[in-house]
């Protein structure tokens, strides 16, 4: 406890740039993954290609990916935005696939109910397929941002500050209530956006709420 009384200017710094890289990471994953996953799922033939170059991009070691992405780019090496460039190719590897799935799983019937009701496509997607797809979306984001947040103590090996810099400063220094603290800390930032994404999908969609209710009576 002493060490993070006479550190806690030092903790709270790092906590903000952890945040500072991992909430643009999980919001641009969700603009890019929603889209491209519900394209994959449209393209037919192409679903698969698609979603493999995904599955391979989730497959390339976090190191050398954050060295290759200043050289593609021209970021530097120590920067939060470089972070923040892997950690969502990272999550759009993730996201892309289970978006993907989410929309395949809406019921053909549904479809048809609601092209037959007069609904275009564009609001046959707001109106019927984004919503019975939401609860699966939801889900996926969660992981992604459990992923990304954990993820984003890597950066700190190569100099780019987060809550990993307790990992590394303390392993260094053999502080063990260091590492402990940013152990910790990294896990209750990810429960606490997870609780947040839990109450947005809840907030979101009412109506599973009654389905929760009525599965809790049948």
């Amino acid at each position: 406890m002493n060490w993070i009384s006479q550190n806690l200017a030092q903790i709270g710094t790092l906590l903000a740039a952890h945040l500072a890289i991992s909430i643009p990471a999980i919001l641009l994953t969700v603009l890019i993954a929603v889209p491209l996953g519900r394209f994959a799922q449209a393209s037919g033939r192409g679903r698969g290609a698609l979603l493999a170059v995904t599955g391979i991009l989730y497959a390339i070691p976090s190191l050398p990916l954050l060295i290759v992405i200043p050289i593609i780019t021209g970021l530097p090496l120590r920067s939060a935005a470089t972070m923040i460039l892997a950690l969502t190719v990272y999550g759009v590897a993730l996201l892309a696939r289970t978006t993907a799935d989410a929309f395949a799983a809406v019921p053909a019937e549904s479809l048809e109910a609601a092209t037959a009701t007069g609904h275009n496509p564009t609001a046959r997607f707001l109106r019927v397929e984004l919503p019975l797809a939401a609860p699966v979306l939801v889900a996926g984001t969660r992981v992604v941002a459990m992923s990304t947040i954990g993820l984003a103590t890597i950066g700190a090996l190569i100099g780019i500050p987060s809550l990993g810099t307790l990992f590394t400063d303390g392993f260094q220094r053999g502080i063990a209530a260091e590492v402990a603290t940013g152990i910790v800390l990294t896990l209750v930032v990810a429960l606490v956006v997870d609780a947040i994404l839990l109450g947005i999908g809840r907030a979101t969609q009412p109506w599973t709420r009654t389905l929760r209710r009525e599965g809790a009576f049948a």
